[in-house]
């Protein structure tokens, strides 16, 4: 007679992401889902607080992105995108080109947001090295990022983040730095600069919100200094709005806010509303020229098999849609209120170190949080999905989530750390 599965070792294929098989409780079951709410195998229905992993910006299996997909799926679902393209990419492009900040306006598409962040830091050292410029191959990146797992993205997160730690003897060797964040930081970082900016090809940022490095807000003035100091040495400026891009800051790109254009961006997770992967690195047209030229050796030799797969980008031209037809920034505006709101009960909670909010993203940060998967079962428990990690307990819900699903998503947030004091 079979046992009952007690850990995530008794899954007898699966190797799950940012687990300990041996130890992390059995996973839950999900096998519908449907505007914010998402059901399991055992008929409990949760709320959906991370909208999966900050993607379904729009909810779980919006008509108009489905009838998307099953259109798309009848007539191509895949093509190759080497020496053909489709109208699919050609129109999502030209989207993208045109609701960007500045001359954004060339699209390299991938599939996911860590591989579109190395094309980003490969297209910045070629571009050095296309120019004739010799000697640029470092990345400049600050603590508390975060840009992916593949090895070229290891090297720029924070290594004292711990994911990647294990790999100190295999990743190159790059340049990290404290945000400017005040005179201090801002006195290190160009002094920094002066020293080695010459061998600096970028520099790397999440704008507003560093992630998954604890959800980590920092000023719009943060990134015009950067702006700034790019402009002064030479340095390409990356910004990484896998996370931030579409909405989720409170305005349709989180360096907007700053009235900043960077060299380069990177979009994934809600680009597609959270349906298909796919992700887009968009180049300033001075970038992209540095690439124009009769030496075949100049050009940008980077390809994914599923490059502008015509059903993601299928999906993508529907996600906006929905950002034009439907009051998504309108929607993020009152989540962000609802949530300073409900959430200002945990500031006095024992063990709470900061209550913050930025639009659609709340976060309530814990002094220690050693147990995260026992707080998780306690959410589903009360009928909610939220994972917590690191020391914090966050919410990134879908826009289209109503007030009384946010409020339970919030009301369960107060009561089991309050029930855990």
């Amino acid at each position: 007679m079979p046992r009952t599965p007690h850990t995530a070792a008794d899954l007898p294929h699966l190797w799950l992401p940012y687990t300990q098989m041996q130890t992390a409780p059995f996973p839950v079951e999900a096998v519908r889902t449907s505007g914010s709410r998402i059901t399991l195998a055992d008929g409990r229905e949760l709320v959906d607080g991370v909208a999966a992993w900050w993607t379904a910006c729009h909810g779980y299996s919006h008509p108009h992105i489905y009838e998307a997909l099953v259109r798309q799926a009848g007539q191509m679902p895949h093509v190759m995108f080497g020496g053909m393209v489709h109208e699919p990419a050609i129109r999502l492009a030209a989207r993208l080109a045109e609701i960007l900040p500045g001359d954004l306006e060339r699209v390299f598409f991938t599939d996911s947001g860590s591989v579109t962040m190395e094309v980003a830091i490969k297209m910045a050292v070629q571009y050095h090295i296309n120019r004739g410029t010799t000697g640029r191959t470092k990345i400049l990146s600050f603590r508390g990022g975060y840009h992916g797992d593949t090895l070229g993205m290891m090297s720029i997160c924070d290594p004292e983040e711990g994911m990647h730690s294990l790999f100190a003897g295999v990743l190159p060797e790059q340049v990290l730095a404290d945000l400017p964040v005040d005179a201090d930081s801002l006195a290190r970082l160009e002094a920094l600069l002066t020293e080695r900016g010459g061998s600096i090809a970028a520099m790397v940022t999440e704008p507003l919100v560093q992630g998954a490095g604890g959800m980590l807000f920092h000023d719009p003035d943060v990134l015009r200094r950067l702006r700034d100091l790019c402009d002064r040495h030479g340095i390409l400026l990356i910004l990484d709005e896998i996370f931030t891009g579409f909405g989720r800051t409170g305005t349709m790109f989180a360096c907007e806010q700053a009235g900043i254009v960077p060299d380069i961006v990177a979009l994934s997770k809600a680009l597609t509303g959270g349906t298909m992967a796919l992700a887009a690195t968009v180049a300033r047209r001075h970038v992209f020229e540095a690439f124009l030229s009769d030496n075949a050796g100049h050009a940008l030799m980077h390809g994914p098999t599923f490059m502008a797969n015509p059903l993601a980008c299928a999906v993508a031209n529907a996600s906006l849609d929905l950002f034009e037809s439907e009051p998504r920034l309108e929607q993020v505006a009152a989540i962000s209120a609802q949530l300073a709101r409900e959430l200002e009960p945990c500031r006095t909670l024992p063990g709470v170190k900061d209550v913050r909010v930025l639009g659609a993203i709340g976060v309530v940060e814990l002094e220690t949080l050693d147990d995260p998967d026992a707080l998780r079962r306690a959410f589903v428990e009360r009928g909610v999905w939220i994972r917590p990690f690191r020391n914090i307990v966050y919410l990134t819900p879908a826009f289209t989530i109503t007030p009384d699903e946010l409020t339970r998503l919030t009301t369960a947030i107060v009561d089991v750390l309050r029930e855990g004091a």
